[in-house]
């Protein structure tokens, strides 16, 4: 391995520090967009048993927040229940704005490092075809010199493109994921505002009382 660096010369330091960010990026994001951490299985189930048994507490309601991220845009709702239906939406969408931030958080930085391993990489040939340049005078061509060279343009194109291609497919997987988490927590809230919102519920009407039957007229 170390006659690998030295052979790519000085300007692979660049992609292996980029290979470090990358790989820790890919993995701190696998834990943190796990599913079942993200939206947990029949939470919302569980929230609207509660809500239909008036279990709703204070406390209920904060220990749904620490939950998940499902969790906290469901609190929200909760909070602003006894608001109207534009109140409860209106502060469930800012929550969930700050919810979807946190699950994109890195996700750029991932991307960027696709992005510029390639360019590392480029920058690592260029300096190998500077010494392959450098090799030539007019006595003749330094083998030593060449052979470098060419090992520095090589090994650095194709450092460059084994940290890119991993680094991509992370970033295009988790932004998926990331999108199909907001569209379901979405569908989610709106389930939980069409329950909570009383303008949806039956209205309550009194029995019908049979009325005496009029009196026959007489003959």
């Amino acid at each position: 391995m170390f006659s690998i660096i030295q052979a790519a010369g000085w300007p692979v330091w660049f992609l292996i520090i980029s290979s470090f960010l990358a790989v820790a990026l890919i993995v701190e994001r696998a834990i943190s967009l796990r599913r079942r951490r993200v939206i947990p299985e029949h939470l919302l189930d569980e929230v609207l048993t509660l809500h239909r048994n008036r279990q709703t507490t204070p406390e209920m309601v904060q220990k749904l927040e620490a939950n998940s991220p499902l969790g906290r845009v469901l609190a929200t709702g909760l909070r602003h229940a006894l608001e109207g239906r534009d109140s409860m939406k209106e502060a469930m969408e800012e929550t969930g704005r700050a919810v979807a931030h946190d699950l994109e958080r890195y996700l750029g930085a991932l991307g960027t490092l696709a992005t510029v391993a390639p360019l590392l990489g480029l920058f690592g040939t260029v300096i190998g075809m500077i010494e392959i340049f450098g090799a030539q005078s007019p006595q003749g061509t330094n083998p030593a010199a060449l052979a470098h060279g060419i090992s520095v343009a090589l090994y650095n194109t194709a450092l460059g493109l084994v940290v890119a291609i991993p680094a991509l497919i992370a970033y295009r997987a988790y932004r998926s994921r990331v999108d199909g988490f907001l569209v379901e927590m979405e569908q989610q809230s709106l389930r939980l505002m069409d329950t909570l919102d009383p303008r949806r519920r039956p209205p309550v009407t009194a029995p019908i009382t049979p009325t005496p039957a009029a009196a026959a007229p007489a003959r």
